[in-house]
């Protein structure tokens, strides 16, 4: 008895020792931030409120997360709302993404649109698989594509490892391409057997020679490999039209440097166009020469801002012949997104791309090439909704990056461009990366592509047609300022060369 009581003090008296030494640490802590605070001249709010001053900056930190999972309606977030998550989650994991007891989004908003169902909607047994489309038919290797609905230009290196080696394993087992970005080629995008679109950056990543040029060597030993189909020479991107792309020093290895061509641990930045183009000429005369050199199509990826060189373009390809013409146009939204990019440019730089599609839509008709160039839309089309608009607007296929990211377990955490990406998706970091089981993810990206098929042809047939290449202008409605909607045709009418011109 005796000995417990001994032992009951002394570990009182360890506990009440050890309670005194962290008061005492904890007093000496602050008195010595209240020191630094009130001495150092760069942070007024610390300087006039020491040590309290800083739960400022650990309260505005954490808010980011605090409103996404406590403050914040389903409707409400930017860029892509809770409600836009949970459908890509759902739809990933196989899961019932339906909804009970009505829509949360308001229909109101200007802009909205509305599509128009019609009184015979088109049953299961007309409904039709969107047929594969030919592209660059007059090319010495053409592409038949197979999928609407296909992988945007993610780098690796702007994207982790394992988050490239899901991509290209999930797109081979949904049947859709990958675009490379305009970091080069990886041995990971090429593990999964899928069909591969390299995209040409203004630095040339992959293909470039010592001095930043276009080699046609690389090209050659590119192109030789079969899954690369395409190339798209890449002129500007949503998130920062009018500058090259960006990768933080902290993101460029040994490897990536490898497979770009450059220096590793240093900056890679892009310059803010190809150096050579510097007239209409220029561009077309690049996109021939990659075409001459592979034999595989070859298109360009834009965002609109001035629109009249694309009808220079026009009138140059005119001049020269249909063959000369890009085999597509990815036409990028002013809105889109990217692991880093300058507030300015992405902000307040480049068209959203529901007025820039239709207008390029309305451009290459008018011109007799609609036939010629396919229109590829990219930006923000994660959802059933904002793909079928695209293809009422014109378009032959959509591409997303965003949403295969949320596919690949992406939360919004805004962490592109530091490489402490929580999911491991845009990280180096191995420890982060651990979280991101290439294989599980690969059935999340094939998941999401046959979900967005299913729904984009869920929204055609309610309109009366029988696959989402069908829909017109005419099946959707936009929202205008006063409340109502009118027609998208109405809004973007087409027009022929006659009346064109009868209007000039």
């Amino acid at each position: 008895m005796l000995e417990f009581s001994q032992f009951t003090a002394d570990g009182l008296s360890f506990l009440a020792s050890l309670f005194v030494f962290i008061i005492g640490a904890g007093a000496l802590l602050i008195a010595a931030l209240f020191i630094i605070d009130v001495s150092q001249t760069h942070d007024a709010v610390r300087r006039n409120y020491p040590v309290i001053g800083r739960f400022r900056y650990l309260f505005s930190t954490l808010g980011e997360f605090f409103r996404q999972y406590f403050f914040a309606m389903d409707r409400e977030e930017m860029p892509f709302n809770r409600a836009e998550r949970e459908w890509v989650y759902r739809s990933c994991s196989g899961e019932d993404n339906t909804v009970a007891f009505g829509s949360t989004r308001t229909l109101t908003p200007v802009g909205t649109p509305i599509f128009v169902n019609c009184p015979f909607p088109t049953l299961d047994e007309e409904a039709l698989a969107s047929p594969p489309v030919g592209i660059g038919t007059a090319c010495r290797e053409p592409y038949l594509a197979q999928s609407i609905v296909n992988v945007s230009g993610m780098s690796y290196g702007a994207l982790s490892k394992p988050a490239v080696q899901a991509l290209s394993k999930g797109a081979a087992m949904a049947g859709c391409w990958l675009n490379t970005g305009e970091g080069g080629l990886s041995p990971f995008h090429l593990e999964g057997g899928c069909d591969i679109v390299f995209q040409i950056g203004t630095a040339k990543y992959g293909v470039r020679t010592e001095d930043g040029g276009l080699s046609d060597e690389k090209l050659r030993e590119v192109a030789a490999i079969p899954q690369v189909r395409m190339f798209e020479i890449k002129l500007s991107q949503g998130a920062k039209p009018g500058k090259g792309g960006i990768l933080p020093a902290e993101k460029v290895s040994a490897e990536i440097a490898k497979i770009r061509g450059i220096k590793a641990g240093h900056p890679s930045i892009s310059p803010n166009r190809h150096p050579e183009h510097k007239t209409i000429g220029d561009i077309l005369d690049m996109i021939n020469h990659v075409r001459d050199v592979t034999g595989k199509p070859v298109g360009i990826k834009t965002v609109v801002g001035a629109w009249g060189w694309l009808q220079e373009m026009c009138d140059e390809i005119q001049q020269r012949g249909a063959d000369s013409a890009p085999d597509f146009i990815t036409v990028d939204s002013g809105d889109g997104g990217t692991g880093a990019a300058p507030m300015p440019l992405m902000d307040n730089v480049g068209l959203p791309l529901r007025e820039a599609l239709p207008m390029v839509a309305d451009i290459v008709e008018q011109n007799g090439l609609r036939t010629r160039i396919r229109l590829i839309a990219s930006g923000k089309l994660i959802t059933p909704a904002e793909a079928a608009w695209a293809f009422c607007a014109g378009a032959d296929f959509i591409v997303t990056a965003r949403g295969f990211m949320f596919a690949l377990g992406c939360i919004q955490a805004m962490k592109c461009n530091k490489n402490t990406c929580p999911t491991g998706v845009t990280t180096h970091d191995r420890r982060l990366q651990r979280g991101l089981d290439p294989e599980d993810k690969a059935v999340r990206v094939k998941n999401f592509v046959e979900k967005l098929r299913y729904g984009i042809g869920v929204i055609a047939h309610s309109c009366g047609v029988p696959q989402p290449r069908k829909l017109a202008r005419r099946h959707v409605r936009i929202v205008q300022q006063d409340g109502r909607s009118i027609p998208l045709d109405e809004l973007y009418p087409r027009r022929t060369p006659a009346e064109e011109m009868a209007a000039e």
